[in-house]
């Protein structure tokens, strides 16, 4: 029973949910886009009511949908008292407009984008991400503003404005486009820092999780590091880069980054204020993609994820992708990856199955790079030695009875300055696999 004095609980809006079947789409393929839509709106604290389908040929300039199919859904809103309707697509501004003058009075129109920008704005913690979605919106708000300032569309003059015959709506435009401008200085600045930072830490390895949203790649951060991050199966848990040193064995050590999840259908001006962010995954030495094997549409999932990869210029040499949640697999759940997939990792973030050898895939994979040399140091040779362990960036370091074993990140020209390059072997697993 609630008391008296406490508040009520919080109602989620109820929303209509609307999907577009054109292209040569089929109806099941919108079915499952709308099933991950229900799922975004949950996330932003919303709520499914009823959901339409309509097979066209192409979309209506107009409304998208077509005023007939547009007055069903009206009427849907109606009946369901729902406060919203959701498109799967993005909508124009002339669109929205439209759509609003044919739904029930305070019903809003929202696209896919809008509801996750909301999400954003939920998790958004840090400077950075806070002002990474507060671009976004306003990017997105910009074009829109003639249905949501449209009760402030009158004439407006005086000091502070362009001239008499100025419309609040132009004001309006004049004060966002000025905002955008500041917040993109701002983000430049920010991503300058984060240069540095990467800078600092040039001489350690570094790998980049990335995957579609919810493939799991917090908890497999958490596995791996040990750290204590909040682990949820929502989507777009991450916003913030988190970054922690994972021991990868043989001594090797590596900074291993967190970012924010793909999904299909974002749209570019949603990607672009994220690049700083997604930046991490750009300049690692490794991209770890971590995909839901379990998810019946992980095969599309790991396509929209490698599309993202690529406008951020991530070559497929220095991308390893792991499959995850393979426990859910025994369930029955989802659907076993295809033959063509035998060297990719599997893993359980959740039990911690196949981590060891993702470890030594891990290693193997860094201590291949052009970059990396291995050497072989007599211990005998006492001045030889002390300028091995003198080198900086040394990322694995190995004593054996007769011999040191190093695998450094350091230049050919800067190796024979050092006077070791006559110490240079093969490659440090084929090295430690030797023995000594």
């Amino acid at each position: 029973m609630i008391d008296a004095g406490q508040a009520l609980p919080q109602q989620p809006e109820r929303a209509v949910l609307v999907g577009l079947a054109f292209g040569g789409l089929n109806r099941g393929a919108v079915e499952e886009h709308l099933d991950e839509l229900a799922r975004l709106l949950s996330t932003a604290g919303g709520a499914e009511a009823a959901r339409f389908v309509q097979e066209r040929l192409a979309p209506d300039p107009a409304t998208l949908v077509g005023s007939g199919f547009a007055a069903r859904v009206a009427e849907a809103c109606e009946r369901e008292n729902a406060q919203m309707v959701v498109f799967d697509e993005d909508l124009t501004a002339s669109q929205v407009r439209n759509l609003e003058r044919v739904m029930p009075d305070d019903v809003k129109v929202l696209d896919r984008a809008a509801v996750i920008l909301d999400i954003f704005a939920l998790h958004a913690r840090s400077r950075e991400s806070q002002t990474q979605v507060e671009l976004a919106q306003l990017t997105y708000l910009l074009p829109r503003l003639t249905r949501r300032w449209r009760h402030l569309s009158r004439q407006a003059g005086g000091i502070g404005t362009r001239g008499v015959g100025e419309t609040q709506l132009e004001i309006d435009r004049r004060l966002i486009s000025h905002r955008i401008a500041q917040l993109k200085r701002k983000l430049t600045e920010i991503e300058h820092g984060r240069r540095l930072r990467r800078h600092r830490r040039s001489g350690t390895p570094t790998v980049a999780l990335v995957g579609y949203t919810n493939a799991g790649k917090s908890s497999l951060f958490r596995r791996l590091t040990g750290a204590d991050v909040v682990v949820g199966d929502r989507l777009f848990a991450t916003l913030d880069p988190r970054a922690r040193q994972v021991g990868l064995g043989d001594g090797v050590t590596a900074v291993l980054t967190d970012t924010v999840g793909f999904i299909r259908k974002l749209p570019h001006h949603l990607v672009a204020p994220f690049r700083s962010t997604l930046g991490e995954a750009a300049e690692a030495d490794l991209v770890l993609h971590v995909v839901d094997i379990s998810h019946p549409g992980w095969e599309e999932q790991l396509e929209v994820s490698d599309e993202v990869l690529s406008e951020l210029g991530v070559e497929r040499e220095r991308v390893l992708v792991v499959l995850n949640k393979i426990d859910l697999l025994r369930n029955g759940n989802g659907r076993q990856a295809s033959p063509f997939t035998p060297g990719w990792p599997r893993v359980s973030a959740l039990t911690g199955e196949g981590l060891h050898r993702l470890r030594e895939l891990l290693r193997e994979r860094l201590l291949s790079a052009p970059d990396v040399v291995t050497l072989r140091v007599p211990l005998t040779e006492a001045a030889a030695v002390e300028r091995a362990l003198g080198l900086p960036h040394v990322l694995a370091r190995r004593f054996r009875p007769q011999f040191l074993d190093l695998a450094v990140r350091i230049s050919s020209e800067r190796l024979a300055a050092a006077g070791l390059a006559d110490y240079r072997l093969a490659a440090w697993e084929a090295v430690v696999g030797a023995g000594s």
